[in-house]
């Protein structure tokens, strides 16, 4: 079974065995290394699956980036903490030209308000966009009017990572290749390299045909050993992949 805390377990003990260092996004902006790995992870729902990811990378020595909305289904003050407290970095999963319905003012104040709550819990110095597919609004947008170092934001990944250098893999849609049903979580990538199953990814690393430089995106909530919570998180990822997928071509034609 794909897509269990086992499977995850494996594919990370892969990576360590091939000699990856692995950093945090604000580490991997400011000094990156050669042969590096940030483990990014985007926190929507269910965020005890995250502090689970957490205390497994610690165990192992591993460091990683948990973005977190200002949603309640995200924001867990005491799961926050934890993480942090584990040696990970925080990040504020923004979203708020959905939020605020396209408004820019609004989206903005909301931005600041969210990220001065967040930096109470812990340091906070890169964001993330959350890419609400069935939103019209790409919060992302935001930038075109705004600057988010002017927030002493050091780095956003889809405006500050050469994804033509750095290989970017994503659990979206539940899969490794989700960017065909992807509606915003896509990268300009210069790589002809493809995995669907975590099972490739693995025999990828023990071969050592991975590339030096790698973003992993995880969606924790994806995670899970027990077989009727997989199995209803497999049955709803497949519907809103349809749905994500109607939207991509709506957005293309």
């Amino acid at each position: 079974m794909d897509f269990t805390v086992k499977k995850y377990r494996e594919l990370l003990s892969s990576l360590i065995s091939n000699g990856y260092t692995f950093q945090t996004f604000d580490e991997f902006i400011k000094n990156p290394k050669d042969k590096s790995i940030v483990l990014r992870h985007d926190v929507d729902l269910l965020p005890y699956n995250s502090l689970k990811f957490a205390e497994i990378q610690a165990e192992n020595n591993v460091k990683g980036v948990y973005y977190f909305r200002a949603v309640p289904e995200s924001w867990d003050e005491k799961v926050i903490k934890k993480i942090s407290d584990l040696g990970h970095e925080i990040g504020y999963h923004y979203e708020c030209l959905t939020t605020c319905n396209g408004n820019l003012q609004d989206g903005i104040a909301d931005f600041d308000k969210n990220l001065k709550a967040l930096r109470k819990l812990a340091p906070v110095s890169t964001i993330c966009m959350h890419g609400s597919p069935m939103s019209k609004y790409d919060s992302k947008d935001l930038w075109k009017t705004y600057h988010y170092r002017d927030f002493d934001i050091v780095g956003e990944p889809y405006f500050d990572v050469d994804f033509k250098n750095i290989f970017y893999l994503t659990d979206t849609g539940r899969r490794w290749d989700g960017h065909k049903v992807s509606v915003r979580d896509r990268v300009n990538s210069s790589f002809n390299l493809f995995f669907h199953s975590t099972d490739e990814i693995v025999i990828a690393a023990k071969n050592n045909k991975l590339p030096q430089s790698i973003m992993f995106t995880f969606h924790p909530q994806r995670w899970n050993d027990n077989i009727v919570i997989w199995t209803k998180e497999l049955l709803l990822q497949s519907i809103k992949n349809t749905i994500k997928k109607y939207f991509y071509v709506k957005k293309t034609e």
